[in-house]
């Protein structure tokens, strides 16, 4: 028999009450000084004092409850912009895009950076901190209010154009509008515009020329040399560059391997989706060479080193004990030498033709006009390809082959002599002409020549008939 059944009490929803500690927090890889209630930041993550110490609530940041949160934001923002930090804790709304982006995306440390500081830029325009500005969308609960959320579309519109009127090029109004819809997403609500905005680039940055490049090179302090060369010949990101360790070149340097091959891992990639394979040229791998050995060797400033796996590949010049360079040196590193080259005037708009971007376009229009595959050139350049995974699998070895074969450089290749040509062909079948030519040198004794015709052409004759007889003996044997 169906009895009714009686009503029971609904129990209360559980809420985790726990926060971090403060011992936790300490674990932190983070140069924070804990105080009291107060927490107080005066040195960037590299070590240099910050301009303006950074103090923040203790209570605040121990109740975001992550530590990789905390971590993920204070990173994100003490190299750019410290004084965001306490302006981050004190909005939960800017917590959550944070958190959007670190647990949901891909943790870029810069999307993190550009985006709180767009949100800051409108927030100040609209008179509301965050928060103010989502509970108004949200007067009840976390439920958004239908006519708010109109409202708000309407006030983005409405920012939207005063950028337009500001002079802002229509790709960077996307960018700020597409930022602040990002804020408002991740704290769900969802924002429409009235209608779609223009993408057009308006100030592209163009590939230099070789001749522009082999300027660059020759104003060039070493270090910069290896910059310069790596980022044209192996077209990496300044982000990824100044990730680079000493173990990614390792085996190819100490065995004296050209091209050198580097294997780019996803954790040092823009966007972290993947990662791909690139090759160092003669130059590059020459100025490497150079750069490493001067380290070794130390200067007045700068103690010898010894390099480990660990190493930075690139690092700063100004630290006695090494530390990798920062992306945002690279840029101003590079944009210095473009002026002091003259290859760059004061700008008509905002941005330069030639910027460090510009280094990769000179790998990808170099290497297509050499007539390598299009699929290869991006895959080189770590962009997501339909036939990724094709690539790759063919091994390191062919990719290193189609890298070479290309003959990628920057400044023209010199007319190779008949001596050396002769000099790879004795090699090709076994031998070592060097060794032979230094041999002959010796039973000679002291000979002289008028000039260096005189001496390539005797090395000429020498090698012919080294040549000659190797044939003859492999037609003998």
């Amino acid at each position: 028999m169906i009895t009714r059944a009686t009503t029971q009490a609904i129990p209360q929803s559980i809420i985790r009450n726990r926060q971090l500690t403060v011992e936790e927090l300490k674990t932190l890889n983070l140069p924070l000084t804990i105080q009291g209630d107060t927490i107080t930041i005066s040195r960037s993550l590299r070590g240099w004092p910050l301009q303006q110490p950074v103090t923040l609530s203790l209570n605040k940041v121990l109740a975001v409850k992550e530590k990789g949160l905390i971590n993920y934001i204070i990173s994100a923002l003490i190299g750019e912009r410290p004084n965001l930090i306490p302006y981050v804790f004190d909005n939960q709304s800017l917590i959550k895009m944070a958190r959007h982006f670190l647990r949901h995306l891909s943790g870029s440390l810069c999307s993190c950076y550009t985006y709180t500081s767009t949100v800051q830029r409108y927030s100040t325009w609209l008179g509301y901190s965050p928060d103010l500005i989502i509970q108004d969308a949200k007067p009840i609960g976390n439920i958004p209010d239908p006519q708010r959320v109109q409202n708000h579309s309407g006030y983005l519109d409405e920012y939207i154009a005063q950028l337009q009127d500001e002079g802002l090029t229509p790709s960077r109004v996307h960018c700020c509008a597409k930022h602040v819809k990002t804020f408002y997403r991740a704290n769900n609500i969802k924002l429409e515009l009235s209608a779609p905005l223009s993408r057009r680039v308006t100030y592209k940055d163009r590939a230099p020329k070789p001749e522009e490049l082999a300027k660059l090179l020759d104003i060039s302090p070493l270090r910069e040399k290896a910059i310069i060369s790596m980022l044209a010949l192996g077209a990496f990101r300044e982000e990824t560059l100044a990730k680079l360790l000493y173990r990614h070149v390792q085996e190819d340097i100490e065995n004296n391997i050209t091209p050198i091959h580097i294997h780019v891992e996803a954790e040092i990639t823009k966007g972290k989706y993947h990662d791909y394979d690139t090759f160092l040229g003669a130059e590059a791998a020459q100025f490497l060479k150079l750069y490493l050995e001067q380290r070794k060797k130390g200067s007045q400033r700068i103690p010898p080193e010894t390099l480990i796996a660990e190493a930075p590949l690139i690092r700063n010049a100004m630290s006695r004990t090494p530390k990798s360079i920062s992306s945002k040196e690279i840029r101003k590193l590079v944009h210095e030498l473009y002026v002091i080259a003259g290859l760059i005037k004061k700008p008509i708009g905002r941005m330069y033709d030639l910027r460090v971007h510009s280094l990769r376009k000179y790998f990808k229009t170099q290497m297509l006009a050499l007539g390598v595959q299009p699929d290869y050139v991006d895959y080189m350049m770590g962009h997501t390809i339909d036939t990724y995974h094709d690539i790759q699998s063919i091994g390191i070895d062919k990719l290193r082959s189609v890298y070479a074969a290309a003959g990628l450089s920057i400044r023209p290749k010199t007319q190779v002599s008949k001596v050396e040509a002769l000099k790879e062909i004795i090699r090709a079948w076994g031998m070592n002409p060097e060794q032979l030519l230094t041999r002959e040198a010796l039973a000679e004794g002291a000979t002289t020549y008028k000039n260096q015709t005189d001496l390539e052409n005797h090395q000429l004759v020498l090698l012919s008939n080294q040549l000659k007889e190797l044939i003859r003996n492999e037609k003998t044997s």
